[in-house]
């Protein structure tokens, strides 16, 4: 007979809710995680696939028009006769526009009509709303991708070089399958690794990476163009712009901008072509055979410590999913969320910024003019909850011919999306577009626009359902709600006042009280032990901020209602971060996450507040005890 011990919730909180489930959970071999988040994701994926399924064979039928074509993509997925038998034929053509560059003056040639259709350049380029002006569109340029999730990968790590092995591996076996030699095939990935390498010297960390408001580096076109020459992107303006080209760009990443003279240059030009065919070449690969596809995804698969791949029609769901993202997540608000729960979580969300605003005006280390600029931010955030009133015109003109391949009707819809995307920089900014769809189990706060996002698939239990008492809803998605709000006002968010704008807002006497609190909630989380690693606090400080202001502000309600269950409000707050994880991507995410770990999450902020210590008789001698001068309460 064995004897178990119960974890006591003073203890661990996140054990003692989740202890249980976690024995025997089984993390599915399509994916890297179970619970919370993740099974609220695979019931909304079930139900769509069954409705894409049902939709394809003509015994659904749906109002939303652009719907036709995400099924009508979906078919084409699953028409793998058609797939297998062409294999890379259909991208060789694109594959080919790059073997045929030999110089510069070819490549920039080439190089707008290569933006538009999805090959990687020397500089990246967008769209986004500019910083200073939220109202306006900005173009921005930024170096590229790294093939590893951040620099710190590169050099002596060891899952670095794990990780390049894989891609290598995977690279190889794909390049195998087009017209290369065996020579070029293994000098295509040399030069591949070798660009690679130098750019990784050049580019932002992730931690760099996580203090957004730096993002913000305007400079004149004509010394980004200085700076990338022999790059043309002067050209590229031109081509997309005319005469209405903007003469000032935005640098994401100023100092890859500013010297990449030393990853590209005429002198290795070939590295560069090299990497632009076999990064090209593994964007292909969902497109065409299963071979291909499979393959295409065996890099994602080692980094999130994924078994296999999803089964065919769960890619295919995914897929059409995706490249429709809009009329596919209005299709699951309109037919799965209920109008009587939006109303019910609106009200929610303006019962906390209500609260909020109580709160702001008792804060105790900001003066009265930073508080009226604080509250004016937040009487401004709008709230954008389930989905989209209307579908946007754009998801009307991603079509596709009917004897199209796959590969090119995916072609065809992205290089729609992408010119949309470049033709934005001349018009002014879209306050009501979306930026989660319907279906996403998520939120997000967006600091341009100053809203906050709460997608119809992340209302359900445990985060919120009218089944769930109102204690467990605040600890759900009332703390969720608070979590968003907050994030206007954590390192990154103080930056932008209430129209978005990257303004200081604030006095500095005030800013430094704020910052000396944020270094207090660094250090709160900086180096803990976690799967062989540490917990980095700064990487992680604004979604602390944000937890620690969620949980404040619903603690508050709390004690407005006429029966209050802490104990519910704190369980339910522990089972929303439930996760179980395979060991790669848990290492993955303590590398590379804005976020702590779940665990973290679900034990870290009750230690904050008295309510915690009251609603379980948490004292000095339990491990869940934090000593009062410690607790730390922002917002």
């Amino acid at each position: 007979m064995t004897n178990t011990i119960e974890t006591r919730i003073q203890d661990d909180l996140y054990q003692a809710v989740n202890g249980e489930w976690l024995k025997t959970a089984v993390i599915p071999d399509d994916r890297p995680t179970a619970g919370g988040f993740a099974e609220l994701d695979q019931d909304v994926e079930k139900l769509m696939m069954a409705d894409f399924k049902a939709l394809a064979a003509g015994e659904k039928t749906t109002d939303i028009p652009e719907m036709k074509y995400a099924v009508g993509l979906y078919r084409k997925f699953l028409d793998t006769a058609r797939r297998n038998r062409e294999g890379i034929a259909p991208a060789l053509a694109k594959l080919e526009a790059l073997r045929a560059i030999h110089t510069v003056d070819e490549l920039n040639q080439a190089a707008p009509e290569l933006l538009l259709k999805g090959v990687e350049l020397p500089v990246q380029m967008f769209v986004r709303p500019d910083m200073q002006d939220a109202t306006k569109n900005a173009f921005i340029v930024m170096g590229p991708d790294t093939i590893l999730p951040d620099t710190t990968y590169y050099g002596e790590n060891p899952a670095g070089q794990q990780l390049l092995a894989v891609y290598s591996g995977m690279a190889a076996q794909v390049l195998a399958h087009t017209p290369l030699s065996a020579q070029e095939q293994k000098q295509y990935l040399a030069d591949t690794l070798a660009f690679d390498a130098l750019v990784a010297q050049k580019v932002k960390s992730q931690l760099e990476w996580a203090e957004y408001f730096n993002n913000h580096n305007p400079m004149k076109a004509d010394e980004v163009a200085a700076c990338v020459a022999p790059f043309d992107i002067k050209g590229i303006l031109t081509a997309l712009y005319g005469d209405r080209a903007p003469d000032t760009l935005i640098a994401y990443d100023p100092k890859a901008i500013r010297e990449m003279k030393s990853y590209f240059s005429a002198e290795n030009l070939s590295l560069y072509l090299h990497w632009a065919y076999v990064t090209t070449l593994l964007s292909c690969t969902p497109y065409l055979s299963e071979e291909l596809a499979a393959l295409g995804r065996t890099y994602q698969r080692a980094l999130m410590g994924v078994a296999s791949d999803p089964a065919l029609e769960k890619q295919a769901y995914q897929m059409a999913s995706q490249m429709y993202s809009e009329p596919v997540g209005v299709y699951y608000g309109r037919t799965y969320f209920g109008e009587e729960a939006k109303k019910d979580v609106v009200s929610i969300v303006k019962k906390v910024i209500a609260t909020y605003e109580l709160r702001m005006r008792k804060n105790t280390f900001l003066q009265e003019a930073t508080k009226q600029e604080a509250i004016k931010k937040l009487s401004a955030i709008k709230i954008k909850m389930g989905y989209p009133d209307e579908i946007k015109p754009i998801w009307s003109q991603l079509v596709f011919d009917e004897d199209d391949s796959l590969f090119e009707a995916a072609q065809k819809i992205l290089a729609v999306r992408r010119k949309d995307r470049f033709d934005r920089a001349l018009e002014p900014v879209d306050r009501t577009e979306w930026h989660m769809p319907g279906h996403m189990v998520n939120a997000s706060y967006n600091p341009s626009s100053n809203d906050i996002t709460f997608p119809a698939a992340i209302l359900q239990k445990p985060f919120y359902a009218l089944s769930q008492s109102v204690s467990e809803n605040l600890g759900g998605i009332g703390a969720v709600i608070g979590h968003e709000i907050s994030h206007a006002f954590d390192n990154n968010g103080a930056h932008f006042d209430e129209k978005g704008n990257l303004t200081n807002w604030w006095t500095e006497e005030d800013f430094e009280a704020f910052k000396a609190l944020t270094k207090d909630m660094v250090e709160q989380f900086d180096g803990i032990e976690f799967h062989g690693g540490k917990v980095s606090g700064e990487l992680v400080v604004s979604e602390n901020i944000a937890d620690n202001g969620g949980m404040g502000v619903t603690l508050e309600i709390m004690h407005t209602l006429d029966n209050p269950d802490y104990p519910a409000y704190f369980k339910n707050w522990a089972r929303v971060w439930c996760m179980k994880a395979k060991e790669e991507y848990i290492q993955y995410l303590l590398a590379n996450d804005v976020h702590s770990p779940n665990v973290l999450r679900a034990n870290m902020p009750p230690r904050n507040f008295s309510e915690w210590y009251e609603a379980f008789g948490v004292t000095e001698k339990d491990k869940m005890y934090l000593p009062p001068e410690k607790r730390i309460s922002i917002w």
